[in-house]
């Protein structure tokens, strides 16, 4: 696993709601605001209860995520060589993957808080980097960017997130085609289903 992960994804908190005029930094800033919100007035949450993390995670961090070039990205030369049951079979196990790894850093959450850095992108650009600096008490800094790119309805879809100079897709590349080689997609689709299904989500 990434270093400090749990704590860092805890930060990628994007609403269901998109603003086409918004930019990307002001979108993961606003949303980053809103949910940390949630999250402190929560005691339930605060005391991971299951139900609302994953409730949390499912309406304001999943839908914003660009899931078929993530998909892509992270099977990489698999996903051409798989079927389309497999494709649609590994989205969905891994996007419930996610929501298992947001809702726990959610609940990691203690009085984090972030700093952003200002915005360099082109005029007309359709990809962004949006940087972060997650400061902890009595911590060092944790360097958190978030990838995203621009669709075609105007808003803003996030594709990868780089943690401390670590790619969140490069990681699970890496894992995911040790498996595959070894054993096949579908036996790592069954992995990450019986790893979904153990920790009581199901596929969306």
């Amino acid at each position: 696993m990434l270093k400090n992960v749990l704590l860092s994804l805890s930060l990628l908190c994007f609403s269901a709601v998109s603003f086409a005029a918004e930019a990307p930094d002001e979108l993961v800033k606003r949303t980053a605001e809103d949910v940390l919100t949630i999250v402190k007035a929560d005691k339930d949450i605060q005391s991971g209860n299951q139900e609302k993390l994953f409730a949390l995670a499912q309406e304001k961090i999943l839908p914003n995520f660009n899931f078929d070039k993530v998909s892509r990205l992270v099977l990489g030369k698999n996903w051409t060589k798989a079927t389309p049951e497999q494709k649609t079979g590994f989205q969905a196990e891994f996007k419930s993957l996610l929501l298992r790894t947001y809702s726990t850093a959610l609940s990691k959450y203690k009085n984090q808080t972030i700093e952003y850095a200002p915005l360099r992108m082109a005029d007309g650009a359709t990809s962004a980097s949006v940087k972060t600096s997650i400061l902890q008490p009595g911590g060092q800094p944790i360097a958190v960017n978030y990838s995203l790119e621009k669709q075609a309805d105007a808003t803003w879809k996030v594709y990868d997130i780089v943690i401390e100079g670590v790619s969140l897709v490069t990681n699970y590349r890496g894992q995911f085609a040790q498996e595959i080689r070894q054993n096949g997609l579908d036996s790592l689709n069954k992995k990450l289903a019986d790893k979904n299904k153990a920790a009581g989500v199901k596929p969306s």
